[in-house]
């Protein structure tokens, strides 16, 4: 049976590890190659050096070898000569000697010849094709200045290339060989470092998943300084996720307490009902009823509007926003809520936008909940003020009611702070408040007065980068 903990995900992507294997295979194959051409470069350019010292040589023996007897050049090529050039095995030799005036004296008379002004005076290597093959030769002048003979002698000596590529790709062939073998090493040593360092992250992967899915308490593991800033964060997003759990664990307690015993009392003014014939008894369990029932409907939409506000404080942006604009959409989706009943808000709005930074539907839900505060448990008249100043913004909701018993003011905003005497208060419209003004760094501040009662929203203002004319 598979263990659902360690299968794969799908789409997953490559691991480090054989991300690592190919960058430093890929790596290392191109250093080969580049040293593999570099070798045999090397390999053939000491090959020509050592090959062209006899060509040299040999064209040093012969010019040594030429007179001029009774008018005529003569040329007795040494024996020496022929041995030097046969050091190079298998090749085949040429060879010509020409007179000033262009005729050969001796040797291949097709052989082609550079002209007199490219050999310098140490003599000239160069390469041609003839007969079919690549040939390498090495020319050099011969000045002759007598009186019968004058001008230059051509001396040119070659061979066939083919000990020269022999050797060069023997030069290379080793070198592939030494490159090759230190280039497997480098890699080998390379995965096994690799391997000892990514063993912290093994260790990490292998504590996550071994660890209970209910246990969300922060590691305490020694690792290197790269890896160490890895487990801080996850630690921290535990500890956010724990802080997160145990209050929907509380919240959905809450929720199923509050909601039993809405259902309960609902229940058992329905079952007396039943039992009832007494008319006027009838009508007030009728009203307790209906009361109970307003109470459970306000209940279930503030759930829903908290739990959607707990959601967006973890996933919505925040954006620039006009708290006017705010405000005049909470009173108009508050007046038709209302049922048709005739409501009257007082608006009182600056002239200038007031920006902050925030989620417009939480903040909506927010001014919608005090001003429900304020109608089920203040006096009308009731008014909502915009204002800003030291770089806060305030959204106020006034009425003329005695406010609330906030002796500590912590306890403002806390769940289903009930009043007895309203049963069909639900007990989550400041709690609603306070989750968005936690979730905009915010704060919720009472200003009570003799015949007023102000409940606020303070929020910063948005900075001048992020705030829009």
């Amino acid at each position: 049976m598979t263990n659902p903990r360690r299968e794969a995900t799908p789409g997953r992507s490559l691991s480090i590890a054989y991300r690592l294997t190919i960058s430093l295979t890929l790596v290392l194959g191109l250093a080969v190659a580049a040293t593999i051409y570099a070798a045999y470069g090397y390999g053939r350019q000491a090959a020509n050096e050592a090959f062209d010292r006899l060509l040299q040589g040999a064209a040093l023996q012969i010019a040594e070898r030429i007179f001029v007897i009774e008018g005529d050049v003569r040329v007795d090529i040494p024996v020496s000569a022929f041995e030097l050039l046969s050091l190079a095995k298998d090749e085949r030799i040429f060879y010509r000697v020409t007179q000033p005036d262009g005729t050969t004296l001796t040797g291949d008379d097709d052989f082609p010849l550079p002209k007199a002004d490219d050999i310098p005076e140490g003599g000239f290597t160069y390469e041609v094709d003839f007969g079919g093959e690549r040939v390498r030769a090495h020319a050099m002048l011969r000045r002759l200045a007598e009186r019968a003979v004058s001008g230059d002698i051509y001396i040119v000596v070659a061979h066939t290339t083919g000990s020269r590529e022999q050797l060069a790709r023997s030069m290379a062939t080793q070198s592939v060989a030494v490159i090759a073998g230190a280039g497997f090493a480098i890699l080998v040593l390379a995965l096994l470092a690799m391997r000892y360092a990514m063993r912290p992250l093994e260790r990490i992967q292998t504590a996550i998943l071994e660890r209970d899915p209910l246990d969300l308490s922060p590691f305490s593991m020694h690792a290197p300084d790269e890896v160490s800033a890895l487990v801080a964060s996850i630690n921290r997003f535990m500890g956010r996720l724990d802080r997160r759990v145990r209050a929907m664990q509380d919240y959905v307690a809450d929720s199923a307490h509050q909601i039993r015993t809405s259902i309960t009392a609902l229940r058992a003014h329905s079952e007396l009902a039943l039992d009832e014939d007494d008319p006027q008894r009838l009508k007030a369990l009728h009203r307790r009823i209906r009361s109970r029932a307003i109470g459970l409907n306000r209940l279930t939409d503030q759930l829903l509007s908290h739990a959607l506000v707990t959601h967006r404080a973890d996933t919505a942006p925040l954006e620039p926003l006009d708290l006017r604009r705010i405000a005049v959409g909470a009173e108009r989706d508050f007046v038709q809520l209302s049922g048709g009943r005739k409501l009257r808000i007082q608006l009182d709005l600056p002239e200038e936008p007031v920006m902050v930074q925030g989620d417009a539907f939480s903040l909506g839900e927010a001014v919608k909940n005090l001003l429900n505060n304020a109608h089920a448990h203040g006096k009308p008249p009731v008014a909502v003020t915009i204002s800003s100043t030291g770089g806060r913004a305030r959204i106020a909701v006034t009425d003329r009611g005695d406010g609330l018993p906030a002796s500590d003011p912590a306890e403002v905003g806390k769940r289903f702070a009930i009043n007895p005497n309203k049963p069909e208060s639900a007990g989550l419209g400041l709690a609603i408040v306070r989750e968005v003004a936690e979730f905009h760094n915010g704060r919720i501040v009472l200003e009570p007065q003799k015949g007023t009662f102000t409940i606020s929203l303070d929020l910063p203002l948005a900075t001048e980068g992020n705030a829009y004319l």
